[in-house]
C-alpha cells in the first residue's frame, strides 16, 4: 500500500478522515447526500441507547458533529467499533483507489426480498473510496455502481461464513465516492477502466476483510453463548 491521500485519526467515538484539500464527493452520508464538497469524512460509534425511536438521526448526528467542530464533514453512523474498521488501496496504471470500510451485517438483507418483521439487530456497511483522478458527474455516478458490485460481491462471497439465508448487504449501507477537484477529470470507470478495476479492487478487499472479521467474531459469540445455555 502507498501513502494514504488522507490522514486518518481514531477520536472515540469517532473515526475521522481528513484530506489536505476539499474533494468533490458523491453519494448518499448521513450529511452530504448526492453530489457535496467536502475535505472531512467522519464514521459515529453509536449503540441502541443512543437512538430510541423518537430521537432523528439526522439531529442526533448533527449535534455530535457540532459538538466537535465538523459541522462541514460527510457523517456515517455505525454500531460497529470504530476500531474495526479496514483499509485496503488499488493502484493499476495512473489510477489509485483507497477504501476505507466498516462492516456490520446484523440486519442483513438479500436485494429484492427484504424482511417484513420489526428487528432489533443493528449494522451496516459504510464504504467510503477515494479514487487519485478527478471525475465528471458521469463517472461519478459509474464508480458508485462499481463500488457497490465489489461490496457485494464481497458480502455474498462470505455468506458461507456465518448462520442464516444469504444476504447481499444490509438496510443502512452508505457509499461515499470522492475524487479531488481539477481538470480533464476521466468521464469513465467502468470494469474494463484502469479506474473501475481499481476501485473494484479496493472495495472488495476492504470488504471482504471486514465481512470475514464480523463473521468470525458472531461465531465466537454465538459459540460462547452454547457454552453458558447448555445444560
Amino acid at each position: 500500500m502507498t501513502e494514504l491521500p488522507f490522514r486518518l485519526d481514531l477520536e472515540p467515538p469517532f473515526l475521522i478522515v481528513r484530506f489536505e484539500n476539499t474533494q468533490r464527493t458523491l453519494g448518499w452520508s448521513i450529511t452530504m447526500p448526492g453530489f457535496a464538497s467536502a475535505r472531512e469524512v467522519v464514521w459515529l460509534e453509536v449503540r441502541d441507547d443512543d437512538l430510541a425511536i423518537h430521537i432523528d438521526p439526522v439531529d442526533f448526528v448533527g449535534a455530535k458533529l457540532l459538538s466537535r467542530g465538523l459541522t462541514d464533514a460527510a457523517a456515517f453512523m455505525t454500531s460497529r467499533e470504530i476500531q474495526r474498521h479496514h483499509i485496503a488501496q488499488s493502484r493499476i496504471g495512473v489510477a489509485t483507489a483507497t477504501c476505507l470500510t466498516t462492516v456490520g451485517l446484523s440486519n442483513g438483507e438479500k436485494v429484492g426480498k427484504r424482511h417484513r418483521q420489526e428487528t432489533s439487530a443493528v449494522g451496516t456497511v459504510n464504504t467510503l473510496v477515494h479514487v487519485s483522478r478527478p471525475l465528471s458527474a458521469g463517472a461519478f455516478v459509474e464508480s458508485v455502481s462499481i463500488a457497490t458490485q465489489a461490496r457485494t460481491a464481497a458480502i455474498m462471497e462470505t455468506n458461507d461464513l456465518r448462520d442464516g439465508p444469504a444476504i447481499t448487504g444490509t438496510g443502512t449501507d452508505c457509499i461515499l465516492i470522492m475524487a479531488p477537484e481539477g481538470d480533464a477529470p476521466e468521464t469513465c470507470a467502468g470494469l474494463h477502466t484502469d479506474l473501475g478495476e481499481a476501485i473494484g479492487a479496493a472495495v472488495y478487499d476492504a470488504t471482504h476483510a471486514g465481512a470475514t472479521e464480523w463473521s468470525a467474531e458472531l461465531k465466537l459469540a454465538n459459540g460462547i453463548q452454547s457454552l453458558w445455555t447448555t445444560p
